[in-house]
């Protein structure tokens, strides 16, 4: 795993929601999801319901991005994840999803793994405005 991974990694782990956007035919929609990261697949488990915008948009078009933040006022602590990726139903990440959120369980919900093939960190921890960028295309060159 490369450093700039790494890093982005270590910070989604600590936070369990994202901001997710899709589009269907134009139309823009947005949500929020709680999610569990796994990070040998480098991807998001979510769980939502199929008649959901969002999921309807994602079984038209399964091309997503999103956002993960944290919320502060001080301008030197500011840090969140941009991604963009694909979102398919899963069945084998469901052990990592139910772990972190176990009273899921009773909903017997459909999840959901977001691929990630693009990150960026803005992380003023390092600097103000600075950038980390993981990419997909290239982490396998």
């Amino acid at each position: 795993m490369n450093k700039h991974l790494e890093k982005i990694v270590s910070f989604l782990e600590k936070h369990h929601t994202l901001s997710l956007a899709t589009c269907k035919e134009g139309a823009p929609s947005s949500c929020t999801l709680f999610y569990a990261y796994d990070k040998e697949k480098n991807a998001f488990i979510v769980a939502s319901d199929r008649k959901t915008k969002h999921i309807q948009n994602v079984l038209s078009n399964p091309k997503v991005s999103g956002s993960v933040h944290l919320e502060t006022d001080i301008v030197g602590k500011i840090q969140g994840v941009q991604f963009e990726g694909v979102m398919l139903t899963c069945e084998d990440e469901a052990k990592s999803y139910f772990k972190r959120f176990p009273y899921a369980l009773a909903m017997n919900p459909t999840l959901w793994r977001i691929e990630v093939e693009y990150f960026k960190m803005t992380d003023n921890n390092l600097g103000f405005g600075k950038k980390l960028i993981w990419e997909k295309a290239q982490a396998s060159v």
